[in-house]
């Protein structure tokens, strides 16, 4: 009796399909994971602003730190260099009532001199120039000189100092440099050298012929 009433009254399913929204399992499944995605989305989306947030704070405290970091180095420089400036400015109330210029002169190679301990204090150590090859690295050519007593490349005058701190270069110093003589000026000096010979000939027979008449 059971059997043929459920047959003829099936069991009533709507509610189970309104409580599913009437949306298949496959449908069900696909919502979920797109729920999902975006949840994912908007995490992944807030740690990026909040690692970029990080980074440029970063950046700025970075920039910051720097910015100390060379003023505490231009402090530095300047506390060591004060000495030098108070002893200069001695020198020259000195030298307005000086007796005589070597006085003054001792007192500018005293400043000269404190000066340049200060500098080794600080790793400042001066380009070798005068007599050395030419450097493009440590040294500024503002001349070449064109002579035969040194070879070219030579440095033959120092104009300004260089100085190095460390290995690093301060200053590049301008010099003046020695080159080969050109075709040019060898030929004019070659009649001047003949003239002089001709010249040193004539007086040593004028001497000899003033010689043989005192005889």
């Amino acid at each position: 009796m059971t059997t043929n009433e459920e047959t003829l009254n099936p069991p009533d399913k709507s509610g189970e399909s309104a409580e599913s929204g009437g949306k298949p399992p496959e449908a069900q499944d696909a919502t979920q994971a797109a729920q999902a995605l975006a949840a994912e989305r908007d995490q992944l989306r807030d740690q990026l602003l909040r690692t970029a947030a990080d980074f440029d704070n970063y950046r700025k405290r970075t920039r910051r730190e720097i910015e100390e970091a060379k003023q505490r180095g231009k402090d530095d420089a300047v506390k060591e260099l004060l000495p030098v400036f108070d002893n200069l400015k001695r020198a020259l109330e000195a030298a307005q009532h000086a007796q005589s210029i070597s006085s003054l002169v001792e007192g500018v190679d005293a400043v000269l001199n404190l000066f340049r301990d200060t500098a080794d204090r600080m790793g400042i150590t001066p380009v070798k120039s005068i007599g050395e090859r030419f450097d493009p690295a440590v040294h500024e050519a503002i001349q070449q000189q064109e002579t035969d007593e040194h070879p070219p490349g030579t440095i033959l005058a120092e104009v300004v100092p260089g100085y190095m701190v460390g290995q690093r270069l301060l200053r590049a110093a301008m010099v003046v440099v020695a080159r080969k003589p050109s075709a040019k000026t060898a030929d004019a000096e070659a009649p001047q050298a003949a003239n002089t010979n001709d010249v040193s000939r004539g007086n040593d027979a004028a001497e000899g012929s003033s010689n043989g008449h005192n005889a």
